[in-house]
This record gives C-alpha cells, sequence and structure tokens, in this order.
C-alpha cells in the first residue's frame, strides 16, 4: 500500500511533518512504514519559464537560442528540443540546478545531475529546459509529456513559480506493510485517520453529496445475487449521457504519485475511488448488458471467458461471475470482460461496487491465473458497509467533473447486514494488562480518534464494521497502547504469585525415556509424520490390516508425503538404511514421535495421537540387547512387575522365529523383534536389524516413580539350584511363571544360570539352570519350609514334561 503525503494531507490538513517524522511515528502506532521516496529529493533551482523569443543557432542546424523569461530576469537557453515555440511555458533548471536524471525514461542518477552555465557551440546558456523524464518521471504518469522533447505547461501556470511544485513532485510517497487484519488501512483514507490520530489532528474524510436526476434506477437495471455467501452485497448505479476526456490535473496527480497511470475520467475515477475508499470498482456499457439484468452465479464447470486483457481463460464452478441475462460479462473481483468493456463510444454506463467473499477470489484468482489491484484488495476480506459510500463517491465525482448525468437512486442487494461488534470496556483491566495508569476519559479520547464510539449506557465500546479486529478487550488494550505511545508505557515487573515450573507427569516419562536409550548408546532421531501409501507394502502389512487405514492429506506435498503415518517403523528403518548406507558401523537410533490412528475414516473427528518410543539398531547387539534396554526403561519407571513375551506376535515385518510381543499387567504396551530379512533387503540394510516399540500411552497409564524401601534383612537366605531337561518348544518365560506361582510366600528371588543345548542332552531338548532363594522377614527358614516349595515347583514342572537332572 502507497499514499503521498500530499494525499494524506487532504483529509489531515494540519498535519506538519517531516517524512522522517512521519515514518517513526506511524510505525510505533501501528501503521508500519516500510520506506519512503522523496520525490523531488534531486531536484533544485527549476521555475516555469515562459519562452519571449527563439533564434536559430549561427553555429549549428539543430540548435536554437531561447530567450525565457523565469518571473524575475530573462535568461538565454539553448536547447535542440525540436517542440518549443515561442510563448510557451516551460520548466527550467537555472545554474547550479539539479534534475534527476537524463532524457531516456528510468535514467536517474543518485544524487542528481548538476547544471552549469556554459555555451553550446560558442553561444551562452544559462540553464537547462526540461523534459518529463529529466525531472524523474514518464509518460505513464504524465500522459500530457511529449513523446521527446521539452515538458510544456499550460497556459494557466504561473511564470517563477516552482515548476517541481506545479507538477505535483513536491511530495513523498510512503510504502506500508499492512497486516491483513487492517483492512481498513488499504486505503488513503484508513491511512489518513490512523495519521490523525497518531499526530492528534482534526480528520476531515471525504464529504459525500447527494447525487442523481428524478429517474429511477430500477428502471435500467435489474440485479439478481444467486449466491449470498460468494457476494454479501452488490451495489450499481447508472450513468448517463457519458464525455469521455482527460481527468482534472489534481486527479492525475495523486494517482501519479501512488503509481497510477492516469487514462481518463472514467478509469480514472473508479481507480481513485478504489485507492481512496479501498474498495474496488468496475464499470460496463449498460448498452451490451442484454436483458438489462445483472446476475450473480458461479460459472459452469469448463466455461470460457474472455476477460479485458483479451485471454481467454477457463472457469470451474468455483469462481463467481458477474452476468448478464444471456452471458458472463465478468470475473467478480477480479477482472471485467472484453464483451463489456468501456469504449470511447459508451452513452450509458454501469457502475459496481460489491462485496465478494475473500477466499474465493483468491482461490479463483490463483484458478484462472490472473491477479489484479482489485483481487488483491478483494481477496483480504471488505467492509461491505463501505461499498455505498464508494459508489456515492464515485457519482459525486462524475457530476462534479462533468462526465455524464447520474440516475437517481441504487440498486443495493445486501443480504444479512454486517452490524458494528460491541465489546464490553474495563479501563481498569486494559491498565493492569499494560502497565499503565491512562484515564478511562483520555481511552475514550483514543477511541473517538479512531472513529470507535462509547456506550455509556452499557459501557462498551462500539467498533466499526471496517475494523474486522477488534472483538475483545485485549484488542482495546492495543488500541490504547497505539496511541498512548508504546515508547510511553513504563517498565513494570511482573505481578502475581511465584510458582515453581515442572515438567507434566507424562514428559518426565518421555525424559527418563531418553535418559535411557541415550545411556545405553542410542543416538536421537526426529522422522516425518507425511508418508507414502507405497510405505505399507515395503513393511509387507496385510491388505486388510488397520494400519493401513490412514488419514489422507488434503494438499500434500506430493505422493510421498501424502497420508498420516500409523505405524513409526518407516522412518526409522529409512534412518537406519541411511546410515548403512553411509557406511556408518553400529548404528542405534531412537525416536520419540507420534502416530495417527483414525477413529473413522472419512474423518469425522480428529485423530488419535499416540506416543511410540521406537528404538532400533544394526552392528553390535541383538534381540536380547534389545529387550535388556525395554527392560531397565521399565526398571526406571517403576514397572516392577515381571513382564512377559509372547512370541507369537504376527509383525509381518519381523522375523517370524525372533519377535515377541511385550506384555506388562497382561496388557500389550509393545513389540520387539529383528527385522525380517525380506524388509531389511527393501530398505536397502545388510546385515541384521533390530527395533523396538512402546506405545507410550499405555506405559505412561502404568509407571510410577514412587518408591518403597525395605530395611536389611535381618535373617539369612537359603539358595536351591535345580538343573532341568526341557523340550525345546517350552520357554524359559514359562519355567519362570511356574517358580512364581509355586514358589510361595518365602520365595525372594531367581536367577537363570545356565542354558545347554548338545550332544550330552537328548534330541529335542535343552538344558537349563536357575538358582532360587528362599527368606522369611520374621525367622530362620526350617528345612522343612524350602522343601515344601520346592516339592510344588517341581511337580508343576514335571507337569509340563521338565525332567530334573541327577
Amino acid at each position: 500500500m502507497n499514499t503521498s503525503l500530499s494525499w494524506i494531507k487532504a483529509y489531515v490538513p494540519d498535519l506538519d511533518v517531516t517524512a522522517q517524522e512521519y515514518t517513526d511515528a506511524m510505525t510505533l502506532s501501528g501503521t508500519k512504514v516500510e520506506g519512503y521516496e522523496v520525490l523531488d529529493a534531486d531536484l533544485d533551482k527549476i521555475v516555469i519559464g515562459q519562452i519571449e523569443k527563439i533564434e536559430k543557432h549561427p553555429d549549428a542546424d539543430k540548435l536554437i537560442i531561447c530567450q525565457v523569461n523565469i518571473g524575475t530576469e530573462t535568461v538565454q537557453i539553448v536547447t535542440g528540443a525540436p517542440n518549443v515555440k515561442e510563448r510557451d511555458k516551460v520548466p527550467v533548471v537555472l545554474d547550479g540546478g539539479r534534475v534527476a536524471g537524463g532524457h531516456e525514461p528510468g535514467s536517474r542518477v543518485a544524487g542528481g545531475i548538476k547544471i552549469k552555465k556554459g555555451k553550446l557551440r560558442g553561444v551562452e546558456s544559462c540553464g537547462m529546459m526540461c523534459s518529463i523524464e529529466e525531472l524523474g518521471s514518464n509518460r505513464d504518469m504524465y500522459p500530457e509529456a511529449p513523446e521527446e522533447g521539452i515538458y510544456i505547461f499550460p497556459e494557466t501556470a504561473v511564470v517563477g513559480e516552482s515548476a517541481v511544485k506545479a507538477l505535483g513532485l513536491d511530495d513523498v510517497v510512503f510504502e506500508y506493510e499492512v497486516t491483513s487484519n487492517r483492512v481498513d488501512c488499504y486505503s488513503v483514507v484508513g491511512i489518513a485517520r490512523e495519521a490523525a490520530a497518531t499526530f492528534r489532528k482534526e480528520f476531515y474524510p471525504p464529504v459525500v453529496t447527494p447525487t442523481g436526476n428524478d429517474e429511477d434506477v430500477n428502471d435500467y437495471i435489474k440485479v439478481t445475487v444467486k449466491d449470498a455467501d460468494l457476494c454479501p452485497r452488490y451495489c450499481a448505479r447508472v450513468v448517463k449521457n457519458i464525455k469521455i476526456g482527460p481527468s482534472p490535473e489534481w486527479m492525475q496527480r495523486r494517482l501519479a504519485s501512488v503509481g497510477i497511470r492516469p487514462i481518463n475520467n472514467l478509469v480514472d475515477i473508479t481507480n481513485y475511488v478504489m485507492e481512496e475508499y479501498g474498495q474496488p470498482m468496475h464499470a460496463y456499457d449498460l448498452a451490451t448488458i442484454e436483458g438489462n439484468e445483472i446476475v450473480v452465479r458461479t460459472a459452469a464447470k469448463g466455461e470460457k471467458f474472455t476477460t479485458l486483457d483479451g485471454q481467454e481463460r477457463e472457469m470451474d464452478e468455483t469462481v463467481l461471475m458477474i452476468c448478464d441475462g444471456k452471458k458472463s460479462i465478468g470475473i467478480a473481483g477480479i477482472m471485467g470482460g472484453e464483451n463489456s468493456m468501456i469504449t470511447d463510444d459508451v452513452q450509458t454506463m454501469l457502475f459496481e461496487a460489491a462485496c465478494f467473499d475473500g477466499t474465493n477470489i483468491r482461490k479463483s484468482s490463483k484458478k484462472v491465473g490472473l491477479r489484479t489491484d482489485a483481487s488483491g484488495k478483494f481477496e483480504k476480506g471488505l467492509d461491505p458497509n463501505n461499498a455505498q459510500a464508494a459508489i456515492d463517491r464515485a457519482c459525486q465525482l462524475v457530476e462534479e467533473m462533468g462526465a455524464g448525468e447520474v440516475v437517481g437512486g441504487m440498486v443495493d442487494v445486501y443480504g444479512k447486514k454486517k452490524e458494528p461488534v460491541r465489546v464490553p470496556f474495563d479501563a481498569d483491566a486494559i491498565n493492569a494488562l499494560l502497565g499503565t495508569n491512562v484515564s478511562k476519559e483520555d481511552m475514550i479520547g483514543y477511541f473517538k480518534k479512531i472513529d470507535l464510539e462509547y456506550d455509556e449506557e452499557t459501557n462498551e465500546v462500539i467498533a466499526p464494521t471496517f475494523r474486522h479486529d477488534l472483538f475483545r478487550l485485549a484488542d482495546l488494550a492495543e488500541e490504547v497502547a497505539r496511541f498512548y505511545g508504546y515508547d510511553n508505557i513504563p517498565t513494570t515487573l511482573p505481578k502475581g504469585e511465584a510458582t515453581t515450573g515442572k515438567l507434566s507427569y507424562k514428559l518426565r516419562i518421555e525424559e527418563v525415556a531418553r535418559d535411557i536409550a541415550e545411556f545405553c548408546g542410542f543416538s536421537q532421531g526426529m522422522t516425518y509424520s507425511f508418508e507414502s501409501p507405497k510405505v505399507f507394502d515395503k513393511l509387507k502389512i496385510a491388505e486388510d490390516s488397520p494400519l493401513r487405514q490412514a488419514v489422507e492429506i488434503m494438499n500434500p506435498l506430493g505422493e510421498d508425503y501424502s497420508i498420516m503415518r500409523t505405524t513409526s517403523l518407516n522412518g526409522m528403518l529409512t534412518s537406519l538404511a541411511t546410515n548403512y548406507n553411509r557406511r556408518n558401523k553400529n548404528v542405534k537410533l531412537y525416536e520419540l514421535g507420534n502416530i495417527y490412528i483414525p477413529k473413522a475414516l472419512p474423518l469425522t473427528e480428529l485423530p488419535e495421537e499416540r506416543m511410540q518410543f521406537t528404538l532400533g539398531m544394526y552392528g553390535d547387539g541383538d534381540f536380547f540387547s534389545m529387550k535388556g534396554v525395554v527392560e531397565e526403561f521399565f526398571d526406571k519407571i517403576g514397572l516392577h512387575k515381571k513382564e512377559t513375551y509372547d512370541p507369537n506376535a504376527g509383525k509381518p515385518y519381523l522375523h517370524p522365529g525372533r519377535q515377541a510381543n511385550i506384555i506388562y499387567d497382561g496388557v500389550v504396551v509393545g513389540y520387539l523383534g529383528e527385522v525380517h530379512p525380506d524388509v531389511a533387503d527393501t530398505y536397502g540394510i545388510g546385515e541384521k536389524a533390530y527395533i523396538a516399540v512402546l506405545d507410550m500411552p499405555e506405559i505412561v497409564e502404568r509407571a510410577t516413580f514412587e518408591r518403597k524401601y525395605e530395611g536389611i534383612a535381618k535373617f539369612p537366605a537359603v539358595t536351591r539350584d535345580i538343573s532341568m531337561v526341557v523340550p525345546k518348544e517350552i520357554m524359559v518365560g514359562q519355567i519362570e511363571e511356574v517358580i512364581e506361582k509355586k514358589g510361595g510366600a518365602y520365595l525372594e528371588s531367581y536367577a537363570l544360570f545356565d542354558l545347554y543345548e548338545g550332544a550330552q542332552i537328548k534330541s529335542g531338548f535343552k538344558s537349563v539352570a536357575y538358582s532360587i532363594v528362599f527368606r522369611a522377614k520374621d525367622k530362620t527358614l526350617a528345612e522343612a519350609d524350602i522343601t515344601q516349595a520346592m516339592d510344588k515347583i517341581l511337580k508343576a514342572l514335571e507337569e509340563m514334561g521338565i525332567e530334573l537332572r541327577k
């Protein structure tokens, strides 16, 4: 957003500041000025002169000698310009003055070019007459300037006055960085309102007077809006007896100052109102509108439409169109059609000022590949109540400039009217939030400066509809801070009760997981939650597996990142493969990351996010090394009950004979095992790899940091060793389960100390030896106590087909 200082002063006439003062103050009050350009920075000693006499140069055919009246004296200037004649009024740079650059457009020189008195082919020249390019501008901004030659002022120009001022170049253009929630500041009026409040000056908005003859606009045009959500408001007025011509100089200068090329009065009026009010407008030739009807509807799929720039564009059913009784005549909020454009032969014109849905305009603009100044404003989300003020202002300018006759009345299709927002006001709460001591009266004064009303009966501040950012007390506090001055707010210490910060229980468990993993030599990794559907095939997951029920991403970066992961294995195996391919040895990685389990597809509510503690390794270590890490973690978080391992885990991505579900307290809390050789080969891991995955919600539910300590035993322990011949299909976990159940109250601990398979043991069996410890807390155990427990254990083992070695 750009504005010139002179345009701002049109609404804040008492504003008297330098460019830097304006920049600093506006930025501090919340309207950030990104930078500014002083248009006459490189212009000096340039006045309006009148050519009184022209003579040929005695020694040069292409040069002439001009006697130029500059008001205080007449000076002689030699020039080669082909377009000057006697009595012309021209810009003259005097001896010692500066121009911005050369004659060619865009040839500005930093610091300007200094002009000195000199001789041209022996004839003295005391200055230079200037083209518009030498003054730092171009013909786009000053269309009346000649293509080649000196700029000629109109006859009304006053000789001797500043040429820079006469051309409107004694100005500063500011560039603003306006945030998307301040739509009102995408207009000169909005910026001027902020400037008046910032510098505590009076704000004088444009005074719009009623216009229109005794006719009724409804006799000329009918408007139907078929999608009120995409077009909340549509205003239309008619102007007849059009007279196209140049716009007045003041309007041309204001448009030029913000980089808009003046074209003719009608086009300039629509551009002027768009900049002044921030409301884009469009004009149609009423003669081209069939059926004298405007219909606002969405396009048909595949509909072709040729815009004003001559390009044919294809629409779809989401693009909003402006149509007449039979055809489309414009893309709503973006650009009009070639079939309804204003020509020099126009007699009656339809003015449109509407409000369109910002999101739809942004998407439509992208879809058709066309972004305009109008779409850039519409996509921010405009105030529908601003449309009538803008169209009335345009009609006022039409009448003032004699560009046509405005027909009375306005067609206004306005469904649900947007009402001002009422925000409860509490001066004490605002002061407490800001750390200030601003009186209630001063706060209300700040509000009035920016058109916020105060309702004393309800103690509410009424925010106008053009302020889309005011909804709550904190928003009002920001307005107070902006105009009280951020630099005036004193430094204060925070108030409140001091509390000791700590990690949540869940985060404490995760912190232990990291500590244990890193203590065991694992390094943390982080992988993407977005994955490819091909992952399931790589992991050999069955077609009917619930893991394939994944959340699909609406706007994925690509197919490889199109679903939310339901298992953490792919990321871990990919990381292991990357390390293996880079010849890193003995790699151990862990990750704490979420998987996303949908409750139903398609989604009706957010998926369940379950944290997974995933460990992966290759190189040194095996299945039992990974099992040891899991058990160490369990011990540190208070899971002291005996965990069991079910080898029938049924994980297709793990080795069928080297995998197990981890069961604690009767619940499966995870699994571990060796990666299936086919899966490892698919990922490019050339040696045995092992993984373990723990479901952290189940772990956290059962973990505890409570510790109970017991005194040192007062009575001695008794140890019994047993050596057994066990069928190979019986797991040692089954043996330990028997020992725990049959060991009785005196059982203190047990430990496996020998496992042997070989020629000395009969085929199909293995030798297993345990050390079992008994102890009583209140007495020394007798042999009978121990024998009774051992008999129960041995009997249960014999029932399983286990023989005691003798």
